[in-house]
């Protein structure tokens, strides 16, 4: 379902004989989950811009729903924190430029979705992360899942909370 709804995403501004499925399910490994990967990709057709893709693309059904925008709608009803940047872009815009016939193009862009995020403000690191709830989800196994994702970030703040500390004992003598 996430695949097709990617697929749409992608088509609405893509030449549709070449949008495709590059990768399905493939399984990555990271220190404290894996996932399971597809990638979609196309040829963004001549009417349309990277700011067109941009739209059309984020915020990704992995992290909405499907449908998209009645997930949408049911996230800013039920949510009672906003993401911030938690589920939405992070990357960047480059500048466009002429090419050897002296045409406008378009610079380059390369964003990712924002899955685990840790933001330090006032000297407090907050942690996001997230699971997908469907209508057969177990809470625990969600929680536990959601656990697992903020493992990575938790280890970085428990290690630099931990040299901090031996910083201030050693200073201290």
């Amino acid at each position: 379902m996430l695949v097709d709804l990617a697929r749409n995403d992608v088509n609405r501004v893509g030449d549709p004989y070449t949008v495709r499925v590059d990768h399905l399910m493939v399984v990555e490994k990271f220190s404290h989950v894996q996932h399971l990967v597809s990638q979609v990709s196309g040829v963004l057709r001549p009417d349309q811009t990277r700011f067109d893709a941009f739209r059309s693309i984020f915020p990704a059904g992995t992290v909405s729903g499907a449908p998209k925008v009645k997930a949408m709608e049911l996230i800013a009803e039920l949510e009672q924190e906003k993401r911030g940047i938690y589920a939405g872009a992070v990357g960047y815009f480059g500048y466009g430029g002429l090419d050897e016939k002296g045409e406008e193009v378009e610079g380059a862009m390369d964003t990712c979705i924002a899955l685990r995020t840790m933001l330090v403000k006032d000297g407090v690191a907050y942690l996001q992360a997230g699971g997908g709830i469907v209508f057969d989800s177990d809470e625990y196994d969600e929680w536990m899942e959601t656990m697992n994702k903020l493992g990575a970030n938790m280890q970085c703040v428990t290690t630099a909370e931990q040299l901090y500390y031996e910083q201030q004992q050693a200073a201290s003598k």
